[in-house]
């Protein structure tokens, strides 16, 4: 090969290699997405937990709405107060308020008052033990007590308490949603640390039948529904339900004759125990 030939072909490659570096030039310059240097700033003071409890796709998301303004520190549960103030104090902005919310168990049906018909022997979780015969329990709808939501909670917020049932500590509770996911009977929900009426139960059985399989039972007498503000409490399929689109209208008094504790009144701060032991929380 010629030196020209070499020239040539050395010309041609850097040609070649010029025009792509343009191109990549003006793309880069054409679709170069801005990103704010504080977001990094941000992140690094937030808790790194990446729950999704403040409802932003972790940590990074979260960082990203408050830089832009969109929400505001106080929306994440974990962050303590101080640190929140940090945040706001960074940003220059508020830190806000939100309400509270915390997870509550739709089940007061232990050990001691709910009718096990058999023994379920295999790997001791509640989502291996539902897909054999619903976990042996006489309600089919009842908490299994083999303790998937206390595993899959990250803050402690769950243990499980003598009679086989998951007691929520509301202080340590960031409402991340893990035990929603985990209870493959779903019975956990999220709800305002505010709303303290909660029927304990998700046994659409009627009447005796419910209560033959468990002594908490709700049995859809209707009495809640009948002291309770009008719209407050539907019963459905032999159900109490609570309509919290009506709450601001909730009372104690709509617990006041249920037959069987299934329906209570929780003071916000405590831990949620069994229905039977909150009787006295009526305030």
């Amino acid at each position: 090969m010629t030196i020209g030939a070499v020239l040539l072909s050395a010309g041609i490659l850097g040609a070649v290699g010029l025009g792509f570096a343009i191109l990549i030039s003006i793309a880069h310059r054409r679709f170069y997405v801005f990103e704010d240097p504080r977001i990094d700033a941000v992140v690094g003071l937030l808790p790194g937990n990446n729950c999704g409890a403040c409802g932003f796709p972790g940590c990074r998301g979260f960082g990203e709405a408050l830089v832009e303004g969109n929400t505001t520190p106080a929306i994440c549960t974990v962050m303590s107060p101080d640190a929140r103030e940090d945040v706001a104090s960074f940003l220059g902005v508020d830190v806000g308020s939100a309400d509270q919310r915390v997870a509550r168990l739709l089940c007061a049906g232990g050990r001691d008052v709910a009718v096990q018909e058999a023994e379920y022997v295999g790997l001791e979780t509640c989502a291996a033990a539902t897909a054999v015969a619903s976990g042996g329990k006489g309600c089919t709808w009842g908490c299994l007590g083999l303790a998937d939501c206390e595993r899959s909670c990250d803050f402690g917020a769950i243990t499980m308490n003598e009679v086989g049932l998951p007691v929520v500590e509301p202080a340590l509770c960031t409402a991340c949603g893990d035990c929603v996911e985990a209870c493959p009977k779903d019975l956990f929900v999220l709800m305002p640390l505010a709303h303290q009426l909660l029927v304990q139960c998700r046994n659409l059985l009627d009447g005796d039948a419910a209560t033959a399989v468990c002594n908490v039972a709700c049995n859809g007498c209707r009495r809640c529904a009948a002291d309770a503000a009008p719209n407050l409490i539907a019963i459905r399929d032999g159900l109490a339900i609570v309509d919290y689109d009506h709450y601001d209208l909730a009372t104690p008094a709509a617990i006041g004759r249920c037959p069987t504790g299934a329906i209570v009144w929780i003071s916000g701060a405590q831990f949620q125990e069994p229905a039977r032991a909150l009787q006295g929380a009526v305030s």
